[in-house]
């Protein structure tokens, strides 16, 4: 997660989708900043092995989405809307990221995101058991962690997640895909005595028993029919979390997305929703972050503390410049859950920075490419000075060493900038009460509107 710093201005390169609007979004960012336009490396290049990155160059790695044959090339299936293969999708994205991490070391480049944190990121079964390790409020899980070995619970369809709901008192979980994303194939399940079932998904079959992605929520009360959708799943993995209550605003639950750069937690958006998903193409819509933040303070919770927590989530990752945290505020605002972390989780159009935060007036990704910048320029500062202290002794007729030898790498953030997370987390994985964040920088008056 260092950048280029071999010459004054950074020299940027973006792995993503050219046409996609993330990977314009982030060009619109680099052109505001002054600086020359960002290299773009395709995904395709990537998956046909032509992909070349340029000695000092930083590199972005952008999500692969939403183009149909690169999706084809990762998922080995004609129809993106598809739940199934997300586990071959899986293997062969994590083996590409990787790839191009070796081919920007090899030429002498630097990412922004480090591949084994993607690996994680893309696997909720990893992901919570890291978050979880690192103390970070999480809701309970029987499938944290890696999916083989000792400890590991198997999760092969239906009578697997009927058992473990049971075994952990759980009667009401969501199950989701090991490795998807945008809530594809996730169920909200709820069971009660006499048998009784509910769950809520967007997944629907067709006559031939496969799984599509829809954006209509649905219900769904027989035990069969659920049996038949998790059976479906599971050959790809399966994660299964404890269902916590959410808050609410103006009678719709309610999450935030916040996101973090370099270590900070720079923009946040409320989501709510009529559903359990609050994804905003499930029909999800933005909240009022005003009344949250003020909502947090009557329950006399600290809005300090809940960025703080998603800080801490984002420290587990430390070689990615960015991340996107799934935030769940526990019924009467004054808990909170991470859910999830995303390694894309920052396209948030037109939504600018939190007061506060270093990144006012600018978009997600105008705080990226300000990040790479400020750390650019620590590292040219570094250099001078290490290279001004052999001048100085030259001067007295002296030869020394410096003791100040410039870092091979400026990394963006270290643990020690970002703001000491709260100390009340449980150790049973629930999310703590909101207290005083332990944090050296003043953020009492940070709001700012969802558009």
């Amino acid at each position: 997660m260092s950048p280029s710093a071999s010459s004054g201005t950074p020299r940027l390169a973006v792995v993503g989708i050219p046409a996609n609007r993330r990977v314009g979004l982030f060009q619109d960012a680099v052109h505001a900043a002054g600086l020359p336009v960002a290299r773009t490396v395709s995904w395709l290049e990537v998956l046909r092995g032509e992909a070349v990155f340029l000695p000092g160059e930083t590199v972005r790695i952008d999500s692969p989405g939403e183009d149909a044959e690169v999706d084809r090339m990762l998922r080995g299936g004609d129809d993106p809307a598809r739940v199934e293969g997300s586990a071959r999708w899986y293997g062969r994205f994590t083996a590409a990221v990787r790839e191009v991490g070796r081919a920007a070391a090899a030429a002498g480049a630097v990412l922004l995101d480090g591949p084994e944190d993607i690996a994680v990121l893309f696997d909720k079964r990893l992901c919570h058991g890291v978050l979880d390790a690192a103390g970070v409020p999480v809701p309970d899980s029987p499938t944290s962690g890696p999916a083989s070995g000792p400890g590991a619970e198997p999760v092969r369809g239906w009578a697997d997640v009927r058992r473990l709901m049971a075994e952990h008192r759980m009667p009401r979980v969501f199950v989701k895909p090991a490795h998807g994303s945008s809530a594809s194939g996730v169920m909200a399940l709820e069971t009660a005595g006499a048998g009784r079932i509910r769950a809520t998904t967007s997944v629907e079959r067709d006559g031939q028993g496969r799984l599509f992605n829809s954006l209509r929520v649905r219900h769904i009360t027989t035990e069969r029919e659920v049996a038949a959708l998790v059976d479906a799943l599971a050959p790809d993995g399966l994660h299964i979390e404890r269902w916590l209550p959410k808050a609410s605003q103006r009678g719709r639950v309610a999450d935030l997305r916040v996101v973090v750069v370099a270590g900070r937690a720079t923009h946040a958006v409320v989501r709510t929703s009529g559903s359990p998903m609050t994804n905003l193409h499930l029909g999800g819509v933005r909240g009022d972050l005003d009344e949250v933040r003020a909502a947090v303070g009557a329950a006399g919770g600290s809005w300090d503390a809940a960025l703080a927590v998603c800080e801490q989530a984002a420290a587990c990752f430390p070689d990615t410049l960015c991340v996107g945290v799934d935030l769940l505020p526990a019924t009467g605002w004054r808990r909170f859950a991470v859910g999830e972390v995303n390694a894309f989780g920052d396209l948030l159009p037109r939504l600018t920075g939190l007061p506060g935060s270093g990144a006012e007036g600018l978009d997600t990704y105008g705080a990226q490419v300000a990040a790479v910048l400020a750390a650019s320029a620590r590292s040219q500062a570094a250099t001078a000075h290490d290279r001004a202290i052999p001048d100085k002794h030259a001067a007295h007729g002296h030869t020394a060493t410096s003791h100040h030898a410039a870092p091979s790498h400026d990394h963006v953030t270290s643990p020690h900038d970002r703001a000491a997370p709260p100390h009340d987390h449980r150790p049973d994985g629930r999310a703590p009460e909101s207290g005083p964040a332990s944090n050296d920088r003043a953020r009492n008056d940070r709001v700012t509107h969802a558009p």
